[in-house]
């Protein structure tokens, strides 16, 4: 099989986990910020890209699922919207971040009849609010890119590099 098979049955088989999700499982997924990849000469040259903000808040999903051991698991998928700010010099797509005043909205029940109005406006909100003009972006070092070896307590793997 290759890997542009493997990785559409990957995508299917991700929409379909989360498929009921929209309607009764959204959450708020809270971070400092997240790591994105540039394409170099030598492998893949890591970007954290954060915020001034304390905490970033993006819009999630999450589903419960019985692995192979028959054991309850839980996880989650982040919302993504087009990359229009600092993040979109490293990546295409980026975290939809919502305000405040919009964590009702995307949290409760009762907006799935409308789900794309909803997240029309969500998308709408969170390019235009203040979290996306405080996004930056700095090279990272690529012991961020060996995830068997990568001590994920180390604060130093967000610390700026120079390229």
């Amino acid at each position: 099989m290759d890997s542009g098979t493997r990785n559409d049955r990957f995508r299917a088989d991700r929409r379909k986990l989360f498929c009921g999700a929209f309607a009764g499982s959204r959450c708020i997924v809270p971070m400092s910020g997240y790591y994105e990849w540039e394409e170099v000469e030598d492998g893949k040259q890591p970007y954290f890209i954060s915020s001034r903000a304390t905490v970033l808040a993006a819009a999630g999903l999450q589903a419960a699922y019985k692995d192979e051991n028959d054991e309850w698991r839980s996880t989650f998928t982040i919302i993504t919207r087009q990359a229009k700010d600092a993040s979109g010099e490293i990546h295409d797509r980026m975290p939809m971040f919502l305000e405040p005043e919009m964590f009702d909205l995307w949290t409760s029940a009762e907006n799935i009849e409308h789900k794309d109005a909803m997240l029309h406006e969500l998308d709408e909100t969170s390019a235009a609010v203040a979290v996306a003009a405080t996004i930056t972006t700095h090279p990272v070092s690529q012991a961020v890119n060996n995830v068997r070896k990568l001590d994920r307590t180390d604060a130093s793997l967000i610390e700026p590099v120079t390229l």
